[in-house]
Protein backbone atom coordinates (compact mmCIF):
# COMPACT_ATOMS: atom_id res chain seq x y z
CA UNK A 1 0.00 0.00 0.00
CA UNK A 2 1.63 3.51 -0.90
CA UNK A 3 2.26 5.62 2.45
CA UNK A 4 0.45 9.26 3.18
CA UNK A 5 2.13 11.50 1.20
CA UNK A 6 4.87 13.38 3.34
CA UNK A 7 4.42 16.72 4.87
CA UNK A 8 8.28 17.89 3.97
CA UNK A 9 10.09 18.27 1.04
CA UNK A 10 12.20 15.08 0.95
CA UNK A 11 15.06 16.02 -0.88
CA UNK A 12 17.74 18.08 -0.08
CA UNK A 13 21.22 19.30 0.11
CA UNK A 14 23.02 19.57 -2.90
CA UNK A 15 26.31 21.89 -2.62
CA UNK A 16 29.14 22.61 -4.01
CA UNK A 17 32.28 22.61 -1.65
CA UNK A 18 35.02 25.05 -0.83
CA UNK A 19 37.19 25.16 2.00
CA UNK A 20 37.06 28.19 4.67
CA UNK A 21 39.94 30.36 5.42
CA UNK A 22 40.57 27.88 8.49
CA UNK A 23 41.08 24.52 5.94
CA UNK A 24 42.66 26.23 3.20
CA UNK A 25 46.27 26.06 4.00
CA UNK A 26 45.48 22.33 5.20
CA UNK A 27 43.92 21.22 2.42
CA UNK A 28 47.15 22.56 0.74
CA UNK A 29 49.61 20.60 3.07
CA UNK A 30 47.59 17.04 2.90
CA UNK A 31 45.66 16.92 -0.92
CA UNK A 32 42.64 15.04 -0.61
CA UNK A 33 43.03 11.40 -0.91
CA UNK A 34 41.71 9.66 -4.21
CA UNK A 35 38.15 8.93 -3.70
CA UNK A 36 37.26 5.61 -3.46
CA UNK A 37 35.48 4.71 -7.02
CA UNK A 38 37.54 6.88 -8.74
CA UNK A 39 35.86 7.64 -12.57
CA UNK A 40 37.36 10.26 -14.70
CA UNK A 41 36.64 10.80 -18.36
CA UNK A 42 37.80 7.98 -20.50
CA UNK A 43 40.63 7.53 -23.43
CA UNK A 44 37.00 7.21 -25.27
CA UNK A 45 35.46 9.79 -24.52
CA UNK A 46 32.72 11.07 -26.16
CA UNK A 47 29.57 13.87 -26.55
CA UNK A 48 27.37 11.46 -24.78
CA UNK A 49 29.84 11.98 -20.73
CA UNK A 50 28.24 15.31 -20.66
CA UNK A 51 24.91 15.11 -21.79
CA UNK A 52 21.18 14.66 -20.80
CA UNK A 53 18.86 12.19 -22.99
CA UNK A 54 15.24 13.01 -23.24
CA UNK A 55 13.16 10.16 -24.89
CA UNK A 56 10.40 11.01 -27.32
CA UNK A 57 7.52 8.79 -29.27
CA UNK A 58 6.70 11.56 -32.56
CA UNK A 59 3.52 10.46 -32.22
CA UNK A 60 2.65 11.89 -29.22
CA UNK A 61 4.44 14.84 -28.95
CA UNK A 62 3.13 17.49 -31.53
CA UNK A 63 0.88 17.72 -33.89
CA UNK A 64 1.54 20.15 -36.59
CA UNK A 65 -1.29 19.59 -39.07
CA UNK A 66 -4.12 18.37 -37.04
CA UNK A 67 -4.43 15.10 -38.02
CA UNK A 68 -4.22 13.47 -34.08
CA UNK A 69 -0.58 11.99 -34.89
CA UNK A 70 2.46 13.81 -33.69
CA UNK A 71 4.92 14.70 -36.93
CA UNK A 72 8.36 15.67 -37.65
CA UNK A 73 7.66 19.17 -37.94
CA UNK A 74 5.23 19.32 -34.53
CA UNK A 75 8.32 18.17 -32.90
CA UNK A 76 10.22 21.14 -34.88
CA UNK A 77 8.33 23.74 -33.46
CA UNK A 78 8.37 22.48 -30.05
CA UNK A 79 12.25 22.36 -29.82
CA UNK A 80 12.93 25.34 -27.91
CA UNK A 81 11.32 23.51 -25.34
CA UNK A 82 13.94 20.54 -25.08
CA UNK A 83 16.43 23.07 -25.45
CA UNK A 84 16.94 26.70 -26.64
CA UNK A 85 20.56 26.47 -27.68
CA UNK A 86 21.50 29.28 -24.93
CA UNK A 87 23.17 27.65 -21.76
CA UNK A 88 22.33 31.06 -19.74
CA UNK A 89 18.23 30.44 -20.01
CA UNK A 90 16.49 28.02 -18.12
CA UNK A 91 13.33 28.55 -19.92
CA UNK A 92 13.61 25.23 -21.67
CA UNK A 93 14.76 21.72 -20.08
CA UNK A 94 18.43 22.41 -20.94
CA UNK A 95 18.39 18.33 -22.99
CA UNK A 96 21.70 17.94 -24.80
CA UNK A 97 20.48 14.54 -26.61
CA UNK A 98 16.80 13.04 -27.92
CA UNK A 99 16.22 9.67 -28.48
CA UNK A 100 13.66 9.01 -31.10
CA UNK A 101 11.46 6.03 -30.54
CA UNK A 102 11.03 4.02 -33.95
CA UNK A 103 10.53 6.75 -36.86
CA UNK A 104 10.95 4.35 -39.48
CA UNK A 105 8.09 2.69 -41.82
CA UNK A 106 6.10 0.19 -39.70
CA UNK A 107 2.95 -2.04 -39.77
CA UNK A 108 2.21 -1.16 -36.21
CA UNK A 109 1.69 2.26 -34.24
CA UNK A 110 4.74 1.79 -32.15
CA UNK A 111 7.30 1.04 -34.78
CA UNK A 112 8.83 -1.85 -33.60
CA UNK A 113 8.04 -3.58 -36.75
CA UNK A 114 9.86 -2.45 -39.29
CA UNK A 115 8.89 -2.57 -43.20
CA UNK A 116 10.98 -0.44 -44.19
CA UNK A 117 14.88 0.38 -43.16
CA UNK A 118 14.89 3.35 -45.63
CA UNK A 119 11.85 5.54 -45.73
CA UNK A 120 10.34 7.16 -42.33
CA UNK A 121 6.81 6.85 -40.88
CA UNK A 122 4.69 8.34 -43.41
CA UNK A 123 2.42 9.84 -40.51
CA UNK A 124 5.46 11.71 -39.24
CA UNK A 125 6.28 13.21 -42.22
CA UNK A 126 8.69 12.57 -45.20
CA UNK A 127 12.96 12.21 -45.30
CA UNK A 128 13.01 15.92 -45.99
CA UNK A 129 11.22 16.80 -42.70
CA UNK A 130 13.23 14.11 -41.02
CA UNK A 131 16.33 16.03 -41.87
CA UNK A 132 14.32 19.77 -41.24
CA UNK A 133 14.13 18.60 -37.85
CA UNK A 134 17.90 17.22 -37.61
CA UNK A 135 19.23 20.22 -38.61
CA UNK A 136 16.81 22.61 -36.17
CA UNK A 137 18.11 19.85 -33.64
CA UNK A 138 21.59 19.98 -34.37
CA UNK A 139 21.63 24.17 -34.32
CA UNK A 140 20.65 23.94 -30.94
CA UNK A 141 23.33 21.78 -29.70
CA UNK A 142 20.79 18.85 -29.74
CA UNK A 143 22.00 15.37 -30.90
CA UNK A 144 19.68 12.75 -32.07
CA UNK A 145 19.78 9.02 -31.26
CA UNK A 146 16.86 6.62 -33.21
CA UNK A 147 15.62 3.69 -32.07
CA UNK A 148 16.88 0.91 -34.72
CA UNK A 149 15.58 -2.50 -34.55
CA UNK A 150 17.75 -4.82 -35.92
CA UNK A 151 16.78 -8.27 -34.08
CA UNK A 152 13.80 -8.20 -36.46
CA UNK A 153 11.37 -7.24 -38.88
CA UNK A 154 7.22 -7.22 -39.39
CA UNK A 155 6.35 -9.85 -40.54
CA UNK A 156 4.81 -7.76 -43.55
CA UNK A 157 8.11 -6.76 -44.86
CA UNK A 158 8.98 -7.88 -47.89
CA UNK A 159 12.09 -9.80 -47.58
CA UNK A 160 9.89 -11.92 -44.71
CA UNK A 161 7.11 -11.92 -47.41
CA UNK A 162 9.49 -13.32 -50.33
CA UNK A 163 11.26 -15.86 -47.97
CA UNK A 164 7.55 -17.27 -46.81
CA UNK A 165 6.59 -17.98 -50.31
CA UNK A 166 9.77 -18.69 -52.39
CA UNK A 167 11.86 -20.80 -50.88
CA UNK A 168 14.20 -20.22 -53.62
CA UNK A 169 14.81 -17.01 -52.46
CA UNK A 170 18.11 -15.21 -51.51
CA UNK A 171 16.00 -13.98 -48.09
CA UNK A 172 14.90 -17.43 -47.36
CA UNK A 173 18.35 -17.29 -45.41
CA UNK A 174 17.54 -14.10 -43.65
CA UNK A 175 15.53 -15.75 -41.59
CA UNK A 176 15.22 -18.71 -39.23
CA UNK A 177 13.10 -21.88 -40.80
CA UNK A 178 12.43 -25.28 -39.55
CA UNK A 179 10.22 -27.84 -41.46
CA UNK A 180 9.49 -29.25 -37.80
CA UNK A 181 8.38 -27.48 -34.97
CA UNK A 182 11.27 -27.62 -32.11
CA UNK A 183 8.66 -26.84 -29.92
CA UNK A 184 11.04 -24.66 -27.02
CA UNK A 185 9.53 -21.50 -25.64
CA UNK A 186 10.71 -18.31 -26.01
CA UNK A 187 12.88 -16.83 -22.24
CA UNK A 188 10.02 -15.70 -20.60
CA UNK A 189 7.73 -18.59 -22.03
CA UNK A 190 6.05 -17.08 -24.69
CA UNK A 191 5.72 -19.33 -28.01
CA UNK A 192 8.51 -18.49 -29.50
CA UNK A 193 8.03 -21.12 -33.19
CA UNK A 194 5.40 -20.10 -35.02
CA UNK A 195 3.71 -21.82 -37.90
CA UNK A 196 4.31 -20.20 -41.46
CA UNK A 197 0.65 -19.00 -43.07
CA UNK A 198 1.65 -20.67 -46.40
CA UNK A 199 3.55 -23.67 -46.02
CA UNK A 200 3.87 -26.71 -43.70
CA UNK A 201 6.73 -24.99 -41.38
CA UNK A 202 7.82 -22.94 -38.97
CA UNK A 203 9.81 -19.80 -38.40
CA UNK A 204 11.33 -18.40 -35.20
CA UNK A 205 10.02 -15.03 -33.67
CA UNK A 206 11.24 -14.37 -30.43
CA UNK A 207 8.51 -11.30 -29.31
CA UNK A 208 5.29 -12.49 -31.38
CA UNK A 209 4.67 -14.37 -34.66
CA UNK A 210 4.24 -10.69 -35.97
CA UNK A 211 7.92 -10.05 -35.76
CA UNK A 212 10.13 -13.23 -37.14
CA UNK A 213 13.71 -13.05 -36.20
CA UNK A 214 16.92 -12.08 -38.67
CA UNK A 215 19.16 -14.50 -38.82
CA UNK A 216 22.57 -12.61 -38.13
CA UNK A 217 24.52 -16.01 -39.15
CA UNK A 218 24.05 -14.79 -42.26
CA UNK A 219 26.67 -12.38 -43.07
CA UNK A 220 24.69 -10.56 -45.90
CA UNK A 221 21.94 -9.72 -42.91
CA UNK A 222 24.95 -7.67 -41.22
CA UNK A 223 25.91 -6.34 -43.79
CA UNK A 224 22.83 -5.23 -44.37
CA UNK A 225 22.10 -4.26 -40.92
CA UNK A 226 25.54 -1.70 -41.53
CA UNK A 227 24.21 -0.44 -44.82
CA UNK A 228 20.79 0.56 -42.79
CA UNK A 229 23.28 2.14 -40.15
CA UNK A 230 25.55 4.28 -42.67
CA UNK A 231 22.28 5.54 -44.24
CA UNK A 232 20.98 7.15 -41.22
CA UNK A 233 24.21 8.17 -39.39
CA UNK A 234 26.64 9.27 -42.85
CA UNK A 235 23.63 10.10 -45.17
CA UNK A 236 20.68 11.62 -42.93
CA UNK A 237 23.17 12.87 -39.93
CA UNK A 238 21.91 11.06 -36.53
CA UNK A 239 24.20 10.84 -34.09
CA UNK A 240 23.83 7.29 -32.59
CA UNK A 241 21.46 4.26 -32.07
CA UNK A 242 19.48 2.79 -29.50
CA UNK A 243 19.12 -0.79 -29.79
CA UNK A 244 16.23 -2.63 -29.70
CA UNK A 245 16.23 -6.07 -27.86
CA UNK A 246 19.89 -6.26 -28.51
CA UNK A 247 20.37 -9.26 -26.12
CA UNK A 248 18.59 -11.68 -28.64
CA UNK A 249 20.31 -11.32 -31.63
CA UNK A 250 21.59 -14.12 -32.42
CA UNK A 251 20.73 -17.43 -30.62
CA UNK A 252 22.51 -20.69 -29.81
CA UNK A 253 19.85 -23.26 -29.58
CA UNK A 254 17.51 -23.28 -26.19
CA UNK A 255 20.23 -20.32 -25.17
CA UNK A 256 18.29 -17.19 -26.42
CA UNK A 257 19.72 -14.20 -24.81
CA UNK A 258 23.19 -12.61 -24.28
CA UNK A 259 25.11 -15.81 -26.54
CA UNK A 260 28.17 -15.90 -27.09
CA UNK A 261 27.79 -15.23 -30.58
CA UNK A 262 26.09 -11.97 -30.04
CA UNK A 263 28.74 -10.56 -28.04
CA UNK A 264 31.26 -11.22 -30.96
CA UNK A 265 28.60 -9.70 -33.38
CA UNK A 266 28.06 -6.29 -31.32
CA UNK A 267 31.86 -6.42 -31.02
CA UNK A 268 32.41 -6.56 -35.01
CA UNK A 269 29.73 -3.79 -35.38
CA UNK A 270 31.20 -1.88 -32.69
CA UNK A 271 34.63 -1.84 -34.56
CA UNK A 272 32.54 -1.00 -37.47
CA UNK A 273 31.28 1.78 -36.65
CA UNK A 274 34.69 2.96 -35.12
CA UNK A 275 35.81 2.87 -38.87
CA UNK A 276 32.88 4.44 -40.61
CA UNK A 277 30.98 6.72 -37.86
CA UNK A 278 33.03 7.01 -35.10
CA UNK A 279 31.52 9.68 -33.14
CA UNK A 280 28.39 7.71 -33.00
CA UNK A 281 26.74 6.74 -29.76
CA UNK A 282 25.20 3.57 -29.34
CA UNK A 283 23.38 2.33 -26.24
CA UNK A 284 21.83 -0.83 -25.81
CA UNK A 285 18.79 -2.06 -24.08
CA UNK A 286 19.28 -5.30 -22.28
CA UNK A 287 16.08 -5.65 -20.02
CA UNK A 288 16.35 -7.80 -17.30
CA UNK A 289 20.38 -7.89 -16.50
CA UNK A 290 21.60 -7.20 -13.26
CA UNK A 291 25.03 -5.56 -12.78
CA UNK A 292 27.05 -8.47 -13.08
CA UNK A 293 25.57 -9.81 -16.47
CA UNK A 294 25.77 -6.23 -17.70
CA UNK A 295 29.40 -6.17 -17.56
CA UNK A 296 30.15 -8.70 -19.89
CA UNK A 297 29.06 -6.36 -22.54
CA UNK A 298 32.06 -3.92 -21.73
CA UNK A 299 34.95 -2.65 -22.34
CA UNK A 300 34.65 -3.38 -26.80
CA UNK A 301 31.22 -3.72 -27.66
CA UNK A 302 28.36 -0.74 -27.23
CA UNK A 303 28.99 2.92 -25.68
CA UNK A 304 26.43 2.15 -23.20
CA UNK A 305 23.44 0.55 -21.81
CA UNK A 306 20.32 1.49 -20.05
CA UNK A 307 20.81 0.59 -16.41
CA UNK A 308 17.48 -0.85 -15.19
CA UNK A 309 17.72 -1.69 -11.29
CA UNK A 310 19.34 1.87 -11.00
CA UNK A 311 16.12 3.48 -11.73
CA UNK A 312 14.27 0.90 -9.99
CA UNK A 313 16.33 1.51 -6.81
CA UNK A 314 15.89 5.25 -7.24
CA UNK A 315 11.96 4.86 -7.27
CA UNK A 316 11.92 2.48 -4.51
CA UNK A 317 13.71 4.85 -2.30
CA UNK A 318 11.42 7.47 -3.14
CA UNK A 319 8.58 5.81 -2.73
CA UNK A 320 9.40 3.75 0.25
CA UNK A 321 11.99 5.94 2.31
CA UNK A 322 14.95 3.53 2.23
CA UNK A 323 18.18 4.38 0.72
CA UNK A 324 20.75 1.79 1.38
CA UNK A 325 19.36 -0.77 -1.81
CA UNK A 326 19.64 2.84 -4.07
CA UNK A 327 23.65 3.14 -3.09
CA UNK A 328 24.60 -0.56 -3.06
CA UNK A 329 23.29 -0.93 -6.67
CA UNK A 330 25.24 2.30 -7.60
CA UNK A 331 28.66 1.53 -5.68
CA UNK A 332 28.68 -1.89 -7.08
CA UNK A 333 27.89 -0.54 -10.46
CA UNK A 334 30.58 1.67 -10.41
CA UNK A 335 32.94 -1.03 -9.48
CA UNK A 336 32.24 -3.64 -12.17
CA UNK A 337 31.46 -1.00 -14.91
CA UNK A 338 34.28 1.04 -16.06
CA UNK A 339 33.85 4.84 -17.07
CA UNK A 340 29.96 5.09 -15.83
CA UNK A 341 29.08 3.70 -19.60
CA UNK A 342 25.31 3.22 -18.29
CA UNK A 343 22.29 5.25 -18.73
CA UNK A 344 19.80 5.09 -15.69
CA UNK A 345 15.94 6.14 -16.45
CA UNK A 346 12.94 6.52 -13.87
CA UNK A 347 10.58 4.82 -16.59
CA UNK A 348 10.07 4.59 -20.49
CA UNK A 349 7.80 3.56 -22.93
CA UNK A 350 7.38 0.20 -21.45
CA UNK A 351 6.74 0.51 -17.87
CA UNK A 352 4.47 2.50 -15.74
CA UNK A 353 5.12 6.29 -15.52
CA UNK A 354 7.06 7.41 -12.25
CA UNK A 355 4.13 9.52 -11.30
CA UNK A 356 1.94 6.78 -11.57
CA UNK A 357 4.02 4.40 -9.48
CA UNK A 358 4.49 7.51 -6.85
CA UNK A 359 0.78 7.77 -6.26
CA UNK A 360 1.30 10.97 -7.46
CA UNK A 361 3.07 12.30 -5.04
CA UNK A 362 5.35 15.88 -6.64
CA UNK A 363 7.79 15.61 -3.56
CA UNK A 364 8.57 11.99 -4.11
CA UNK A 365 9.08 12.68 -7.87
CA UNK A 366 11.34 15.54 -7.10
CA UNK A 367 13.19 13.01 -5.15
CA UNK A 368 13.87 10.74 -7.92
CA UNK A 369 14.51 13.47 -10.57
CA UNK A 370 17.17 14.85 -8.03
CA UNK A 371 18.65 11.25 -7.49
CA UNK A 372 18.70 10.42 -11.49
CA UNK A 373 20.23 14.01 -12.52
CA UNK A 374 23.33 13.54 -9.67
CA UNK A 375 23.99 10.23 -9.94
CA UNK A 376 26.58 8.76 -12.50
CA UNK A 377 25.70 7.39 -16.10
CA UNK A 378 23.94 9.30 -18.97
CA UNK A 379 20.96 9.98 -17.74
CA UNK A 380 17.29 9.41 -19.79
CA UNK A 381 14.02 11.29 -19.12
CA UNK A 382 11.08 10.19 -20.65
CA UNK A 383 8.87 12.91 -22.18
CA UNK A 384 6.13 13.88 -19.96
CA UNK A 385 7.84 12.92 -16.79
CA UNK A 386 8.74 16.31 -16.06
CA UNK A 387 5.49 17.75 -15.54
CA UNK A 388 4.42 14.58 -13.86
CA UNK A 389 2.11 12.36 -16.70
CA UNK A 390 0.46 9.57 -15.43
CA UNK A 391 0.00 6.60 -17.30
CA UNK A 392 -0.20 2.36 -16.47
CA UNK A 393 -0.24 -0.42 -19.60
CA UNK A 394 -1.79 -1.36 -21.81
CA UNK A 395 1.25 0.23 -23.19
CA UNK A 396 -0.85 2.49 -25.52
CA UNK A 397 -2.01 4.34 -22.28
CA UNK A 398 2.52 4.90 -21.37
CA UNK A 399 2.30 6.51 -24.59
CA UNK A 400 0.10 9.18 -24.69
CA UNK A 401 -0.13 12.83 -25.58
CA UNK A 402 1.98 15.50 -24.56
CA UNK A 403 0.17 17.52 -21.78
CA UNK A 404 1.00 20.70 -23.52
CA UNK A 405 -2.12 22.98 -22.11
CA UNK A 406 -5.25 22.39 -21.41
CA UNK A 407 -7.31 22.55 -24.45
CA UNK A 408 -9.43 19.79 -25.28
CA UNK A 409 -6.16 18.61 -27.55
CA UNK A 410 -3.68 19.45 -24.71
CA UNK A 411 -1.90 21.92 -26.65
CA UNK A 412 -0.65 18.63 -29.04
CA UNK A 413 -3.43 18.68 -31.61
CA UNK A 414 -5.57 20.83 -32.81
CA UNK A 415 -7.97 17.75 -33.82
CA UNK A 416 -8.65 13.87 -31.92
CA UNK A 417 -5.34 12.82 -30.46
CA UNK A 418 -4.58 9.23 -31.86
CA UNK A 419 -5.29 8.32 -28.13
CA UNK A 420 -7.28 10.11 -25.48
CA UNK A 421 -5.07 11.99 -22.93
CA UNK A 422 -4.72 10.96 -19.49
CA UNK A 423 -7.51 12.06 -17.29
CA UNK A 424 -5.44 14.37 -15.32
CA UNK A 425 -4.58 16.59 -18.88
CA UNK A 426 -6.61 19.68 -17.64
CA UNK A 427 -4.36 20.12 -14.77
CA UNK A 428 -1.30 18.10 -15.37
CA UNK A 429 0.27 20.59 -18.24
CA UNK A 430 3.61 22.33 -19.38
CA UNK A 431 1.23 25.86 -19.26
CA UNK A 432 0.27 25.40 -15.39
CA UNK A 433 3.52 24.70 -14.60
CA UNK A 434 5.48 27.55 -16.59
CA UNK A 435 5.88 30.07 -14.30
CA UNK A 436 5.64 28.25 -11.10
CA UNK A 437 9.32 28.50 -9.45
CA UNK A 438 8.28 25.47 -7.20
CA UNK A 439 6.66 23.04 -9.85
CA UNK A 440 8.44 19.96 -11.13
CA UNK A 441 8.90 21.19 -14.46
CA UNK A 442 11.31 24.26 -13.39
CA UNK A 443 12.51 21.54 -10.66
CA UNK A 444 13.58 19.53 -13.75
CA UNK A 445 15.14 22.28 -15.42
CA UNK A 446 17.24 23.74 -12.83
CA UNK A 447 18.85 19.81 -12.70
CA UNK A 448 19.46 18.90 -16.45
CA UNK A 449 21.62 22.27 -16.50
CA UNK A 450 23.53 21.69 -13.35
CA UNK A 451 24.28 18.12 -14.39
CA UNK A 452 25.06 19.61 -17.90
CA UNK A 453 27.16 22.58 -17.14
CA UNK A 454 28.74 20.72 -13.66
CA UNK A 455 31.46 18.32 -14.54
CA UNK A 456 31.29 16.35 -11.16
CA UNK A 457 27.72 15.82 -12.07
CA UNK A 458 28.49 15.15 -15.99
CA UNK A 459 31.12 12.86 -15.59
CA UNK A 460 33.32 13.00 -12.15
CA UNK A 461 33.75 10.44 -9.29
CA UNK A 462 31.14 8.81 -7.04
CA UNK A 463 32.04 8.77 -3.34
CA UNK A 464 29.57 7.26 -1.03
CA UNK A 465 29.28 8.75 2.60
CA UNK A 466 28.16 6.49 5.10
CA UNK A 467 25.26 8.00 7.13
CA UNK A 468 23.62 7.04 10.51
CA UNK A 469 19.95 7.02 8.99
CA UNK A 470 19.09 4.81 6.98
CA UNK A 471 16.30 6.79 4.71
CA UNK A 472 19.43 9.58 4.44
CA UNK A 473 21.93 8.72 0.99
CA UNK A 474 25.11 10.75 0.49
CA UNK A 475 27.49 11.03 -2.03
CA UNK A 476 30.16 13.01 -3.49
CA UNK A 477 30.62 13.66 -6.84
CA UNK A 478 34.38 15.01 -8.01
CA UNK A 479 35.77 16.53 -11.29
CA UNK A 480 38.05 19.25 -12.66
CA UNK A 481 38.74 20.60 -9.18
CA UNK A 482 35.26 20.64 -8.15
CA UNK A 483 33.41 18.56 -5.58
CA UNK A 484 29.40 18.60 -5.31
CA UNK A 485 27.27 16.86 -2.11
CA UNK A 486 24.65 15.26 -2.71
CA UNK A 487 22.04 14.40 0.06
CA UNK A 488 18.97 12.76 -0.50
CA UNK A 489 16.50 12.24 2.41
CA UNK A 490 13.86 10.01 1.28
CA UNK A 491 12.25 9.75 4.66
CA UNK A 492 8.54 11.06 5.80
CA UNK A 493 9.74 13.60 7.96
CA UNK A 494 12.80 16.37 8.26
CA UNK A 495 15.92 15.12 8.93
CA UNK A 496 17.52 15.97 12.14
CA UNK A 497 20.79 15.83 13.89
CA UNK A 498 21.99 13.79 10.38
CA UNK A 499 25.70 12.52 11.06
CA UNK A 500 27.98 12.40 7.66
CA UNK A 501 31.37 10.35 7.72
CA UNK A 502 33.51 12.23 5.17
CA UNK A 503 35.94 9.11 4.58
CA UNK A 504 38.68 10.79 4.74
CA UNK A 505 37.49 12.90 1.93
CA UNK A 506 38.08 16.08 3.87
CA UNK A 507 40.95 17.08 6.64
CA UNK A 508 39.61 18.62 9.84
CA UNK A 509 38.04 21.83 10.05
CA UNK A 510 35.38 24.12 8.86
CA UNK A 511 33.51 23.33 5.43
CA UNK A 512 31.96 26.16 3.21
CA UNK A 513 28.89 24.71 1.66
CA UNK A 514 27.19 27.01 -1.55
CA UNK A 515 23.87 25.81 -2.78
CA UNK A 516 23.43 25.06 -5.89
CA UNK A 517 19.78 23.71 -6.12
CA UNK A 518 17.58 25.38 -3.13
CA UNK A 519 17.87 29.20 -2.09
CA UNK A 520 19.90 30.61 0.61
CA UNK A 521 23.38 31.79 1.45
CA UNK A 522 26.37 29.76 2.18
CA UNK A 523 26.73 27.57 5.03
CA UNK A 524 29.26 26.33 7.00
CA UNK A 525 30.11 22.44 8.25
CA UNK A 526 32.67 21.37 10.76
CA UNK A 527 34.71 18.39 9.88
CA UNK A 528 35.80 16.87 13.13
CA UNK A 529 38.93 15.15 13.78
CA UNK A 530 37.25 11.47 12.90
CA UNK A 531 35.49 12.77 9.87
CA UNK A 532 32.12 12.83 11.00
CA UNK A 533 30.48 16.09 9.54
CA UNK A 534 26.59 17.29 11.63
CA UNK A 535 24.31 18.65 9.33
CA UNK A 536 21.24 21.11 10.11
CA UNK A 537 18.22 19.73 9.84
CA UNK A 538 16.65 19.62 6.12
Amino acid sequence: MHHAPRRFLALLLLLIITFGSNTALAAQQAPLPPPPFASTRPDNSNWSDDAVCYEIFVRSFADSDGDGIGDFQGLTDRLDYVSDGDPATQTDLGATCIWLMPIMEAASYHGYDVTDYYSVEQDYGTLDDFRAFLDAAHARGIRVILDLVLNHTSSQHPWFQEALRDPASAYREWYIFEPEDPAYPGPWGAEAWHTSPVSDEYYYGVFWEGMPDLNYRNPAVTAEARRISAFWLNEMGADGFRLDAIKHLIEEGRVQENTPATHQWLREYRAWLDRNAPDAVTIGEIFGASTFLLNEYYPDQLNLYFHFEIGQQIVSAANYGTAGGLMTITAETIEELPDQRWAPFLSNHDQPRTMTTLGGDVQEAKLAATALLTMPGLPFVYYGEEIGMTGTKPDERLRTPMQWDATPGGGFTTGTPWEPLQDDAGTVTVAAQEDNRASLLNHYRRLIHLHTTHPALSHGSFVPLETISGSVAAYLRQADGETILVILNTGKAVAKAVTLSANGSFPPGDLILTPLLTHGGPLSVTVAIDGQITLPPF
